[in-house]
């Protein structure tokens, strides 16, 4: 199995001061470096600079070799090391949401944390001086010259340059990938929260943007076979303008699979249908486990959707449904349409947001705010008596795995609410679960996952609400 090693390391001229990171991805076998990855962050301390340099350099991994990957972290910063290994508490609460942003990308891996003397840490060194010389000039952080062919965008880290070409790192060959970006200024941790939690409302409507997720770069290999795949048959234009397009008229086309390698089976296709419009909808509050029925008009987008998946080209052969009643009547809406049974899955529930239910963002940041804080910082935080997004998570993509399983080569409807259908997304996309915080989700929109038996899911529609114009 390959393994990796980070070195990470963060400073402030002053202390609060003009700071800066780096970080550095190795191959733990020959030290070959594959990421280099450093900002400049304003005035910061050195510790805040510190927990940056570590985010940036797990993020990295994480883009370059996805999660499970083992790894082992090393900085100076004995605080940092000990804190992050368990055996320091945080006393500084300021640092207290970048140790929970470090601590869920830590978990995505197999990490152990090793502190090494400062002159054993040189190249994360050099790199945040030169992140901070660079600021001093007015002018970003820009990677060597002799790191590599390809350059990716690492998260919020600033700008990472990649080595290609090590062994065990996959056939990315040159070119760029993209991972999600927080918006400028951001310093991390912060700017998801502020996002919003769009995910965990029934409506909430933000500005936060989707987050990109980090795409192999084609190799030199054979021309892609042809798909036979839903969204094939279906012209981009015409899906989002809600026409409907003939097999024929792709079949000619000729276009390509999308991925970057030939699919060799035909997909799975897992339509995602959110509910309509609920009374709790309306006054956008946190609708998990209780049961409201659909409004007037929340059975009519029901209906809007119905019309629209009755006809070519989507040829739903199975709707599936979770359990609770604002989704089920969505689904039998559009069953009835199709001349289909519903099959309720349990594990497409919404997430259980415990004493939230029923309550405002507002109220909810009022009368918990640790708790909270604590929710948007760190997926493996639950709201109280409720279900963590971790958990919850883990739930989704075992249903989402026995459906793929089940209805292997069919297009399946799967009728869910906002938190189910971003997870799914988001597993597809190997996103982190943070990127639920930089997705909106409108009611009785569409989306649509293709699944392959020989590996690759593709994403194929997201939010798409063109049938309720």
């Amino acid at each position: 199995m390959t393994s990796f090693v980070i070195e990470a390391d963060g400073g402030s001229r002053g202390n609060p001061g003009p700071a800066g990171y780096g970080a550095v991805v190795k191959d733990a076998a020959d030290g070959q470096v594959l990421v280099e990855t450093a900002e400049a962050i304003g005035a910061q301390t050195n510790n805040v600079a510190e927990y940056r340099g570590l985010i940036a350099g797990l993020q990295s991994l994480l883009a370059l070799a996805g999660d499970g990957a083992v790894v082992e972290v090393r900085m100076d910063s004995k605080l940092v090391i000990e804190q992050m290994a368990g055996r320091w508490k945080i006393k500084n609460e300021g640092l207290r949401p970048l140790a929970l942003e470090a601590g869920a990308l830590a978990r995505r891996l197999r990490v152990t944390w090793q502190w090494i003397p400062r002159e054993k840490n040189k190249d994360a060194d050099r790199l945040a001086n030169e992140a901070m010389d660079a600021a001093a000039k007015g002018r970003p952080w820009q990677p060597s010259g002799s790191a590599g062919t390809g350059s990716a965008r690492m998260g919020a880290a600033g700008t990472g340059s990649v080595r290609t070409g090590s062994a065990g790192i996959g056939s990315a060959g040159t070119g760029s990938a993209r991972t999600g970006s927080a918006p400028s200024g951001s310093a991390g941790t912060g700017s998801t929260a502020a996002a919003g939690p769009s995910e965990a409302r029934e409506l909430g409507p933000s500005d936060a943007s989707a987050a990109q997720v980090s795409g192999r770069p084609a190799t030199a290999a054979a021309p892609l076979a042809a798909q036979d795949s839903l969204l094939d048959l279906i012209d981009a234009d015409a899906l989002s303008s809600g026409q409907d397009v003939s097999s024929g008229q792709a079949a000619a086309s000729g276009t390509a699979g999308t991925g970057w390698r030939a699919p060799t089976t035909v997909a799975t296709s897992l339509l995602l249908l959110r509910h309509g419009e609920t009374p709790l909808s309306v006054e956008r509050r946190f609708s998990g486990l209780g049961d409201p029925e659909l409004t007037p008009n929340g059975i009519a987008q029901a209906e809007a959707a119905a019309a629209r998946l009755s006809r070519e080209p989507y040829g739903i052969q199975v709707v599936v449904s979770s359990p609770l009643k604002r989704a089920r009547a969505t689904a039998e809406i559009v069953a009835a349409r199709l001349g289909l049974e519903v099959v309720v899955e349990e594990g497409l529930r919404e997430a259980d947001f415990g004493d939230w239910e029923g309550h405002t963002f507002t109220e909810i940041q009022r009368r918990w705010p640790g708790a909270l804080a604590a929710w948007l910082a760190d997926p493996s935080a639950a709201p109280p008596g409720g279900e963590s997004f971790g958990v919850a998570a883990r739930r989704v993509q075992a249903t989402g795995d026995r459906l793929v399983e089940r209805y292997e080569g069919r297009t399946v409807l799967a009728v869910s609410h906002v938190t189910p259908i971003k997870m799914l997304l988001q597993s597809a996309l190997l996103a982190p679960l943070a990127a639920l915080y930089r997705m909106h989700l409108d009611l009785a929109a569409l989306s649509l996952i293709e699944y392959y038996a020989d590996g690759p899911a593709v994403v194929k529609a997201f939010n798409d609400t063109s049938h309720l114009r």
